[in-house]
């Protein structure tokens, strides 16, 4: 017999526990704590690993450093820029670029360029799936880069480095790609936050540049590795921030104002930057040399830069502390930044190995001081200090070239320990953001990757069908057809009913009532279908169930994965008896739905109408008065 349906919706409460039971599944229920948990502890074993990777990374640039420059086999922390080797200065950087064109021509291309963008690029379309030679070839490519001279910091190739290390461990376990996506951003920020001791800054780099999101899933394994990090740069590097700094004060609302400023003209410099050193990077693509020469013409171009200033060598983190300590001759601030910059963009657009943070700093401090100086010149009562200038200038010019706002803010306080510098941060940052975001398509992160067709995710607003539940979609009621009536009963049934009121599916239940499966109503009029058939031998499709309370990105999914268009829907609290079916055309008009909504421009106050109904009242009242007075 059919069941046709009533006020209550589905006659007929069928049981899904046959079909649970046979398919060893349940509901949809939300997230695996289990997983997570593991997770978690996997990020906080690879943070710890990391930790001394990133270590180990720093003292073979301390060793290659001391072989280059001081001819003596060292782990001591020296200067480059203190070598006594005269013209000879030229050469080593040249030398330490062929070593690195060579090991990418005969070892992996993939140990060229920043660190960040590579590993952006492997989460964006490669599963973060990283080759397990790079996780080796990496660290010693930019140890022989920096070591021989290379402009850049440790950073970069830590993080690098932390990634593949993380990618390659859960490439070896059963884990899902978003698993390894983000065990690979908590690979990378635990070495970031290692070398710097920056683990809030860690946690937005990951959720800014790597993961694209923001969810318990993604956020816990990767506090949990950077809080491991933290803990690895006070046991094994110096306490205390990484760039002491004499101690700011809350600066006055004209200095905040001068400030934001600072971080215009600093945005205008990231744009550039980014513009130029891309430029350089099609330039000594077009050149008619083999690529392996390259970033020894680059490291030809560091020693002569090198020659003239020798600071330009190296990490130069005591160049960062020394331009915010405010001390620095304007002379020798500009010599530094200047020759800084074009020593680093060179030899970063030749492909050698190295990063973008610590010349980034270098330079936005340097542009900072020198536009702080400016400032007292014209208007001496503005109140800039020349530390905080030099500070926000660092961080603007990082959030500019990444736009990276919340970590470029952050990362300027947890370097210097400066938290009155807030403020004055937020408003530089968000001022160089904002002249990034309208002057260029992508970043110095991301430019090469859209020009080879990747896209950079730019939104982290959660899916219009995460936002969305089942409940909230779902038509009332439904049609459930017994298992042992025939096709040609079923069609006698629906030709006499209203065409608007049969669905495209419905469900199907054994004589007790027990969940058998869905049909279609395409397949009740197939032509192929044998009119004297019972329902029971011509249902095909037996989805698992998912909530009512679901969203409906988990109904997507589950449609996905079982390749089905329709999924049974069940209460919440009885979880066995199904309340009515959830189709794909009704997730596509929730989503439709939504989006003119996102599109709709309304006012919902009309200040219009008001206007005249206002006018209409004075007039009223004004005729009223004029009668009383005659």
């Amino acid at each position: 017999m059919i069941a046709t349906p009533t006020e209550a919706g589905i006659p007929v409460s069928p049981s899904l526990t046959p079909t649970l039971e046979a398919a060893h599944m349940r509901p949809h229920t939300g997230p695996d704590r289990k997983r997570l948990f593991l997770l978690s502890l996997l990020a906080v074993l690879v943070g710890a690993i990391i930790s001394g990777l990133g270590k180990l990374l720093v003292l073979l640039i301390h060793l290659v450093t001391n072989l280059s420059f001081f001819g003596r086999l060292s782990l001591a922390n020296l200067n480059p820029a203190d070598n006594h080797l005269g013209l000879w200065v030229i050469v080593v950087p040249a030398i330490g670029g062929l070593l690195v064109g060579l090991m990418a021509r005969y070892g992996v291309r993939g140990i060229q360029g920043h660190g960040i963008p590579e590993a952006m690029e492997q989460v964006l379309t490669n599963q973060s799936r990283i080759r397990p030679i790079i996780t080796v070839l990496k660290p010693l490519s930019a140890a022989i880069s920096i070591g021989t001279g290379g402009p850049f910091g440790a950073e970069g190739p830590v993080i690098a480095t932390g990634g593949a290390f993380a990618s390659n461990v859960g490439q070896l376990l059963r884990i899902t790609h978003t698993e390894r996506k983000i065990l690979l951003a908590a690979g990378a920020t635990a070495g970031m936050t290692a070398v710097f001791g920056t683990p809030l800054a860690g946690i937005f780099l990951a959720i800014e540049l790597l993961l694209f999101e923001f969810s318990p899933r993604s956020i816990i394994p990767v506090a949990l590795a950077c809080l491991t990090g933290a803990a690895g740069h006070h046991l094994l590097f110096e306490a205390g921030p990484e760039f002491a700094m004499p101690t700011v004060a809350s600066p006055s609302n004209l200095a905040l104002a001068a400030y934001s400023a600072i971080g215009l003209v600093v945005g205008l410099l990231a744009v550039g930057i980014t513009k130029g050193l891309h430029w350089l990077e099609e330039a000594f693509a077009r050149l008619p040399l083999p690529w392996l020469l390259h970033p020894a013409l680059g490291g030809l171009a560091v020693g002569v830069a090198a020659y003239v200033a020798p600071r330009v060598l190296g990490v130069g983190y005591s160049n960062i502390t020394g331009l915010l300590s405010g001390s620095w001759p304007l002379q020798a601030v500009f010599m530094l930044g200047a020759l800084k910059l074009v020593a680093w963009s060179l030899s970063l657009g030749s492909g050698t190995s190295g990063g973008t943070l610590a010349p980034l700093l270098t330079v936005g401090a340097a542009a900072g001081s020198l536009l702080g100086a400016l400032l007292l010149q014209v208007w001496p009562e503005v109140g800039v200090v020349l530390p905080l200038a030099a500070l926000v200038g660092m961080s603007a010019l990082f959030a500019g070239a990444s736009r990276a706002l919340l970590t470029s803010v952050i990362f300027g306080i947890e370097l210097t320990g400066q938290p009155f510098a807030l403020v004055a941060l937020l408003g530089a940052c968000t001022a160089a953001y904002v002249v990034s975001y309208f002057l260029m398509d992508h970043t110095i992160m991301t430019e090469n990757m859209a020009r080879r067709g990747v896209h950079t995710p730019y939104s982290y607003e959660p899916d219009a069908l995460e936002k969305l539940s089942v409940g909230q979609v779902l038509r009332p009621g439904g049609l459930t057809l017994s298992a042992e009536n025939t096709v040609a009963e079923v069609r006698e049934w629906l030709a006499q009913q209203k065409a608007s009121k049969i669905p495209t599916h419905f469900i199907v239940v054994d004589a007790e009532g027990r969940f058998q499966g869905l049909i279609s109503f395409v397949e009740i009029y197939a032509h192929h279908a044998d009119l004297l058939a019972p329902l029971h031998t011509i249902v095909r499709q037996h989805p698992t169930p998912i909530l009512i309370t679901d969203s409906l990105r988990t109904a997507v999914s589950q449609m996905a994965r079982a390749n089905v268009d329709v999924l049974p829907v069940v209460d919440a609290r009885n979880r066995l008896t199904v309340t009515g079916v959830l189709s794909y055309q009704e997730v596509l008009a929730a989503y439709r739905s939504r989006l003119r909504e996102e599109e709709t421009r309304e006012a919902s106050i009309s200040l219009k109408n008001r206007g005249v109904r206002i006018l209409l009242r004075g007039q009223k009242l004004l005729r009223v008065d004029s009668f009383r007075n005659r």
